[in-house]
């Protein structure tokens, strides 16, 4: 075990923070699968369980392998992942696949191993990274708006337009999470009014299109109109798992029904993803609640600790960037099981069942803890580094 910590670098809260989610998860998870297996009929309990705690497993490999690599190679990194992005999306969309016979056309199947990919969430990650590459570039210069629309916003444009039409929830964080970072990375606030008023006119531009050619977009405008209408008034499917994650909150009371033992998790469709929280309170009742959101709170706070301690422009941001959208999608999450939020179908990191959502949490978890295990570099020694070079050191 003490060789085992010897290895462990960055922010020790910040691993045993995840430790507590990953470990806690286990049992809400294992819960709230009986939905699968005895409405739905697919599977096991245990085999779900199983399942998520290899996930997890490979999680922490994910983990321990980024904070091992210096944080300076990210930068690179994320101009070469861009093009890549880009093509997995558009595959995505070509090739979506169907999960529980609805069209899914933000996944793709790993071959030979059988779990979907969800790629919007790898291309948030990547833009997260991308934009704070450029405003640490670009921080002690005057920033040239229409060199910026084609060196920033273009970039940012393509990979949203391709996950907008299968993920509407996805594409609002992720353009909310970016206008946050430049507002942090100085970007002149002028400019951030207009991107944001173009992303507006973007948005009405393709709702229109889409409700005048339904068929190019089955189901995608009517499933956001739908969870809106939902929300501020009854009725629809949307409706009804709010109204139920709201009885097991209710249910819950100051200290919960016992684990394992939720009512409602045999009738809300995502008990074990989406709606995993309120199954949480109303297993561990309302202190249940709070500690998670408490222990979010904390990761939060290490967080900036980590800000604080960083010695360039470009770990600032980067920590940043990948940090508080992990905070913000748990909000989100938990926001929707109280009803104080739209259904968006957003998990909650590390403790929902789901792969993707894990690994990539884990994926900036790591970015994190690799700049808090760094040694103080300079702006020069991030910011020259070559993509090339990168791609080069990597085949060596």
């Amino acid at each position: 075990m003490k060789t085992i910590f010897q290895h462990i670098k960055g922010d020790k809260t910040i691993w045993a923070i995840v430790a507590i989610l990953a470990i806690f998860s286990f049992m809400p998870v294992y819960s709230a699968s009986t939905n699968l297996v005895y409405v739905v009929g697919s599977g096991s309990t245990f085999g779900y369980l199983v399942k998520h705690m290899v996930l997890l497993i490979m999680g922490f490999a994910i983990i321990y392998g980024v904070h091992k690599i210096p944080y300076r190679y990210f930068s690179g990194g994320s101009v070469l992942m861009i093009p890549v992005v880009i093509v997995l999306l558009v595959f995505t969309l070509a090739q979506g696949t169907i999960i529980g016979g609805a069209n899914a056309s933000r996944w793709i199947r790993i071959p030979f191993v059988g779990i979907g990919f969800q790629t919007s969430t790898l291309a948030g990650l990547v833009l997260m990274v991308y934009v704070a590459r450029y405003l640490a570039r670009n921080k002690e210069k005057a920033i040239i708006f229409k060199e910026s629309l084609w060196q920033l916003w273009l970039p940012v444009a393509v990979i949203l337009i391709l996950i907008l039409p299968a993920n509407f929830s996805t594409t609002a964080i992720i353009f909310t999470m970016i206008l946050m970072l430049v507002f942090i990375g100085g970007y002149p606030i002028k400019y951030i009014s207009f991107i944001l008023g173009v992303g507006i006119v973007a948005l009405s531009f393709f709702v229109l299109i889409a409700k005048v050619f339904p068929d190019a977009m089955p189901n995608r405008v009517q499933t956001w109109q739908s969870r809106i209408e939902s929300f501020s008034q009854e009725g629809g499917k949307e409706a009804y798992q709010v109204e139920k994650a709201k009885i097991a909150i209710a249910t819950g009371g100051p200290i919960g029904l016992g684990p394992g033992k939720s009512v409602q998790k045999n009738f809300l469709p995502q008990s074990s993803s989406d709606f995993i929280y309120a199954i949480i309170v109303e297993e561990f009742g309302l202190l249940g609640g709070f500690v998670i959101v408490f222990i979010y709170f904390l990761l939060l706070f290490r967080i900036f600790v980590v800000i604080r301690k960083t010695t360039t422009i470009f770990a600032t941001l980067l920590v940043v960037g990948v940090g508080c959208p992990i905070i913000f999608q748990a909000t989100i999450n938990m926001a929707v099981a109280t009803n104080l939020f739209p259904v968006t179908g957003q998990t909650l990191p590390l403790i929902s069942s789901g792969g993707t959502s894990i690994w990539m949490t884990c994926f900036a978890l790591g970015m994190i803890l690799s700049v808090s295990a760094s040694k103080e570099e300079t702006e020069e020694d991030i910011l020259d580094d070559n993509p090339l070079d990168i791609l080069h050191e990597t085949i060596d």
